[in-house]
């Protein structure tokens, strides 16, 4: 019995090294475009170094909003902008410990790996506007224009709230008129506007 746990300890060994080669992979990422290895996030931080594009990173834990924690290939750290990133193509074949981390999700997750998988549903966000049907059934909510008409404010209103905000009116030059676009020539006709006489 004792050695049936050593294998079963060393296979489990085994799977968690596996793994932890798979999550190393999961952490690298490519430069995508030209950018700044950054000292903090933000960009008015100190440029550490240039990173061309293709130039391959490991991510790090630390994220402060767009900006990530990332690590170069000679052990130096820095920030980037997560937009100046992408995940690294897993080769066409992948490799052996993804491979092995999937087969053995499948061994205790009780699936095939052989099986085809399920298709991932992904969840977007869309804008449409109202059809036929829902501009032919919609109905007035009276309530909310009672409601939006109680928010109306009077000129002078507008006026003392700017007032108290710290406002002041500004005189704006108005934007040019452009000029109307010409009428490009058609066959059978003149550059002045005028047919075939």
């Amino acid at each position: 019995m004792g050695t049936q746990s050593s294998h079963h300890a060393r296979a489990i060994a085994s799977c968690l090294l596996i793994s932890q080669a798979a999550l190393a992979h999961a952490d690298t990422v490519t430069v995508k475009r030209d950018t700044q290895l950054r000292e903090s996030p933000g960009a008015a931080a100190a440029e550490l170094a240039a990173l061309p594009a293709q130039t391959p990173l490991t991510r790090l834990e630390a994220r402060r909003g767009p900006w990530i924690e990332v690590r170069t290939t000679t052990g130096q750290t820095g920030w980037v902008h997560l937009f100046d990133v992408g995940t690294t193509p897993a080769a066409s074949g992948g490799n052996f410990a993804t491979g092995a981390l999937r087969g053995l999700t499948s061994l205790f997750g009780g699936g095939n790996s052989l099986a085809p998988t399920k298709p991932m549903q992904t969840a977007t966000i869309g804008i449409r506007g109202l059809g036929a049907e829902e501009i032919a059934n919609a109905q007035p909510n009276l309530t909310a224009v009672t409601l939006m008409e109680t928010l109306h404010m009077s000129a002078a209103q507008a006026q003392q709230f700017g007032a108290v905000a710290g406002l002041a009116p500004m005189a704006i030059e108005p934007l040019p008129v452009p000029p109307m676009p010409s009428q490009p020539a058609t066959p059978g006709t003149t550059g002045t506007g005028g047919g075939n006489r």
